[in-house]
């Protein structure tokens, strides 16, 4: 299974994740710049990603945690999820992300 994930200076990697995995799990561990400060537990927005606009409705909608944590960035867009709620299943293998400069580290 594959994502692709656009960083924060435009370079788009090719990454290889495993079916239940969170989406901010991948790119962490792939070492690509994200915060991810709270690990998964939806409680900050150190995970924000743009979800490309083809993958955006294949994805379950956000809870309202989820929601408010968006709002409190100043980057929102319209494809905004959070990448540790983003669940890996077959039907989301080659997504494109792209992350968002407040989810960087630096």
């Amino acid at each position: 299974m594959k994502i692709i994930v656009t960083d924060q200076d435009g370079i788009e990697h090719e990454l290889e994740g495993l079916d239940g995995w969170r989406t901010m799990e991948v790119i962490r561990d792939w070492g690509l710049n994200i915060k991810a400060e709270c690990g998964g537990a939806c409680s900050c927005a150190t995970c924000h990603v743009y979800v490309d606009e083809a993958w955006f409705d294949k994805l379950p909608p956000p809870s309202d945690d989820e929601e408010d944590l968006l709002f409190s960035t100043l980057d929102k867009k319209p494809t905004s999820r959070l990448s540790c709620q983003i669940l890996l299943s077959d039907e989301l293998d080659g997504m494109k992300v792209t992350l968002a400069q407040s989810a960087a580290k630096d």
